[in-house]
């Protein structure tokens, strides 16, 4: 009387001599089921294809029993209306349901391309405004270097004038305090 509190029953199947084991919830049958379909890796595995949409019949382009409002008509007339005027129903309800299914689905269709084209001015207006602040950015980049540049030509030819003027012992001097060599002087 244990055995549903310990887990799930195990019973040996005369076949295999594996005991068969019941699973108890659908994650235990899942586990079963995969343990079952790895046990031999080379079967193929037969994945069910999906289930053909129910289509009525065709109305028939010619009734051959037609029932008159004469006497003569059996009882068994009502019978045959009954199942034509079902059918009839039926597929006329089929005609509706895909109708509006058809509908429905260009209706999604025009809204995710509506979203589509929103979501593309979205990104094209961010764009540009990364490349303007981009270009923005690399602008005054440019301008700094140009002022550096400009900054240090200055200082070049002050620098190149002051040499000028200058004896050239002292360049003598400056080259040998700028020369550095290792070991020692």
């Amino acid at each position: 009387m244990d055995e549903k509190k310990d887990g799930p029953k195990k019973h040996v199947h005369k076949k295999n001599d594996k005991p068969l084991v019941l699973p108890k919830s659908l994650a235990e049958k899942q586990r079963i089921h995969l343990e079952k379909l790895m046990s031999n890796p080379e079967k193929p595995v037969s994945v069910p294809e999906k289930r053909k949409e129910w289509n009525p019949r065709a109305p028939p382009e010619f009734v051959r029993d037609v029932m008159g409002s004469s006497a003569g008509a059996g009882s068994g007339e009502f019978h045959v209306y009954r199942g034509y005027r079902r059918r009839e129903m039926a597929r006329q309800t089929y005609l509706d349901a895909k109708h509006e299914k058809e509908q429905k689905d260009a209706e999604f269709e025009e809204k995710l391309e509506k979203n589509k084209m929103e979501a593309e001015s979205k990104t094209a207006k961010k764009r540009a405004k990364r490349q303007r602040k981009k270009q923005k950015l690399l602008a005054k980049k440019q301008k700094l270097q140009k002022e550096k540049l400009g900054a240090i030509d200055e200082n070049a030819k002050s620098d190149s004038e002051d040499e000028a003027d200058s004896d050239g012992e002292e360049k003598e001097d400056d080259a040998e305090v700028n020369c550095f060599v290792i070991g020692g002087k």
